[in-house]
């Protein structure tokens, strides 16, 4: 076999090998992706049964805002609104440690909302006022936000699964439609695969939220010791992302 053939062969072999690996790279990230929505709905469950607001739907608390204020009803206004700002916050902390070090934002992240969920079991353990627990969630859930933002090629939300169905459908009609993939990864990766992947963790969110809603009001003092577990075991666990 001449050196030029063996040369194609080695590059066919090495394409092979780059597009399994991205292939496996994505498939742990997405399922990475999943945990953290399950968090997410866990978290925001258990803020809106214990203080009548969303932790990471914000969208959710403007409307609530927006009605209460139009029914004239100033201080649960500001009640919805609160959230908001500490969400800002989270995520622009969050940006921040992401744009630092990209290699590894996922542990650091996973151990500062670990500690922000553990501090709040301690402002419900002595009984301080809801809306420090408010802010503080909101501003956990912001961090968790920035965690993953992408799978692949696919852009996802953890908190907010609004978004995950609005691309899950616009795949549904690209795949349908046969259109090109955007920042294609391999053969593999085509709009069913990213219809999947975002139907997959608007799945986790759901679970997430109703676990939080069952253990939330069983174990209210205790109820966020889980996502706290769950968030350590990533942390140690995960190398740096892929």
């Amino acid at each position: 076999m001449s050196t030029t053939k063996n040369l194609q062969l080695t590059d066919v072999s090495r394409m092979g090998i780059r597009a399994l690996s991205a292939q496996k790279s994505a498939t742990v990230q997405g399922w990475r992706a999943a945990g953290r929505a399950l968090i997410s709905g866990y978290v925001d469950s258990y803020t809106l049964l214990n203080f009548g607001v969303y932790a990471s739907f914000m969208s959710g608390n403007t409307t609530s805002a927006g009605m209460h204020a139009g029914h004239a009803k100033l201080a649960l206004a500001g009640h919805s609104l609160l959230p908001i700002p500490f969400f800002a916050l989270g995520v622009f902390i969050g940006t921040l440690l992401v744009l630092a070090n990209p290699h590894r934002e996922l542990p650091r992240h996973s151990f500062l909302v670990a500690a922000l969920l553990t501090f709040d079991i301690a402002v419900i353990y002595f009984g301080w006022p809801g809306w420090l627990s408010i802010t503080v969630l909101s501003t956990a859930m912001g961090l968790m936000n920035t965690s993953i933002t992408h799978v692949g090629g696919q852009a996802v939300n953890l908190g907010f699964v609004t978004g995950d169905l609005n691309n899950f459908a616009q795949r549904l009609a690209m795949g349908i439609r046969q259109d090109p993939v955007p920042q294609m990864q391999g053969s593999w990766d085509n709009h069913w695969w990213r219809a999947a992947l975002l139907a997959g963790i608007w799945i986790a969110f759901l679970i997430g939220a109703s676990l939080g809603a069952a253990l939330a009001s069983r174990f209210t003092k205790w109820a966020l010791l889980l996502p706290v577990l769950i968030l350590l075991v990533f942390g140690l666990l995960e190398p740096a992302a892929i």
